[in-house]
């Protein structure tokens, strides 16, 4: 269930935000008056090959454009008349322009046709980030509420921290938000440092050149530390081991086989220390001591949900402060992308590791069903799906950008058999990067 649940989430989003796209290319065309023979969601061919497997789902004809769904869930795309794409050559534009033709038309305007999807990916991403601004706020972390130290997972151990640290800098600067910790200055900044004290002295952890190939293959609810905290039990699971043991909701668990425990890491130590026994555990319950005898599974655990200590904060907007958060969050998502594609060039992570196809996508949707995670999210691929699409790649709307610029400068349009050539070099490159982070990369995880 949770697969299908992953996978109706990623279905929806990419509806959604490529039907957005390309209405991006189709309201610039019909502005300027050139025809748009069809709009659709996802191919109704075999994508890059036109003329196989042509169905579509579902499709309806409005004027002088076919509207529908395709069966090859990749993308979508509209035909705009007297275009080199995916869905026509050159020759099949033959004989003159004419006026309703996309060639027909100025370069200006041909660039803005161009240019649609991304700007409306660009619209898409600052509408959702502010309407979830307003709605929601911005919920965070106090770094005061780290008052016991943190507790760094595998990642966080190699680079340095040890449980209990206290952070205290983030580039020789104070910070009053515990998630400054992962903002992608710091992780993706050079010489970037953290300033923790252990043992009443300061000790600085750099964050090593590779750090971000190994960051990148986390899962993604694994942090690379966490605030170390205290616990008390919020519910205890109707027929477990802790319920029939007598523990309720309320108690604060102190020993657990003789070994006192004040923080949550602590008593899972404990428990997976007395894992397939019947093991003595006294809770404090009303102020009084209270002893019973649980019975530890062999995962370690006794059937309790506990209750966070934490105090979140949260900030609200009004609607006019929540539209420049939203243009923040959603360039900041841009200048994330930028900045990693750079250290792709420079070599200073792995490609390999970065790139991620719709496994991974859906894997970050995760198997519950969450709102405010789902728009996050959709927001967040809809600037990597204007940043993407921006690259000066043949095939994509930055290729054919780069083209048109090229005409606007020197005053003369590139051949028609240059830009086919170029679609066919694109498309191929295209393909290439898709079989491997969707079929190799996934295979290669299998060993």
């Amino acid at each position: 269930m949770e697969i299908l649940t992953m996978i109706g989430q990623l279905l929806l989003a990419l509806s959604l935000l490529v039907g957005l796209h390309e209405f991006g290319h189709f309201a610039f065309a019909k502005l300027f008056k050139i025809r748009v023979d069809k709009f659709y969601i996802f191919f109704d061919f075999l994508f890059p090959m036109p003329n196989v497997a042509n169905f579509a789902l579902v499709k309806k004809k409005i004027g002088e454009t076919e509207y529908g769904i395709g069966w090859f869930p990749l993308g979508g795309y509209v035909q705009i008349h007297g275009m080199i794409d995916e869905t026509q050559d050159a020759s099949m534009l033959a004989g003159e322009p004419q006026p309703d033709e996309f060639r027909g038309k100025p370069a200006w305007q041909r660039l803005l046709v161009m240019l649609g999807g991304i700007i409306m990916n660009v619209i898409t991403g600052i509408v959702i980030f502010a309407a979830m601004t307003f709605h929601y706020g911005d919920v965070f972390l106090p770094a005061t509420e780290a008052r016991y130290g943190i507790l760094p997972n595998g990642l966080g151990r190699e680079i340095g921290f040890q449980t209990g640290d206290k952070i205290v800098k983030i580039n020789g600067r104070p910070f009053t938000e515990f998630d400054d910790v992962y903002k992608p200055d710091v992780i993706m900044g050079s010489n970037s440092f953290y300033t923790v004290e252990r043992g009443g002295q300061l000790v600085d952890i750099n964050i090593p050149k590779d750090f971000l190939d190994k960051f990148a293959k986390q899962s993604a609810d694994s942090l690379l530390v966490r605030p170390r905290e205290t616990f008390a039990v919020e519910r205890v699971v109707a027929g477990g081991a802790a319920a029939k043991a007598g523990l309720k909701a309320g108690d604060k668990i102190t020993t657990v086989g003789g070994q006192p425990v004040q923080f949550f890491d602590e008593l899972q130590a404990a428990l997976l220390a007395n894992k397939g026994k019947k093991t003595p555990v006294l809770v404090e319950r009303n102020g009084q001591p209270i002893p019973l005898a649980i019975e530890v599974s062999e995962s370690g655990r006794i059937g309790f949900e506990r209750k966070s200590t934490l105090k979140l904060g949260t900030r609200s907007y009004s609607v006019a402060e929540s539209i420049p958060q939203g243009v923040s969050k959603a360039f900041g998502v841009i200048g994330l992308q930028a900045r990693a594609f750079a250290k792709m060039g420079r070599g200073e992570i792995s490609a390999s590791e970065s790139l991620g196809g719709p496994v991974e996508i859906a894997q970050q949707f995760g198997g519950t069903w969450d709102w405010q995670h789902f728009w996050g999210l959709a927001a967040g691929l809809s600037m990597v799906l204007a940043f993407m699409n921006l690259l000066p790649i043949p095939a994509l709307d930055g290729g054919h950008v780069v083209f048109l610029l090229y005409e606007m400068i020197a005053r003369r349009k590139p051949s028609d058999r240059i830009m086919e050539g170029a679609q066919r070099v694109g498309t191929v490159l295209i393909l290439a990067l898709m079989a491997y982070v969707m079929i190799f990369k996934q295979v290669m995880k299998l060993f």
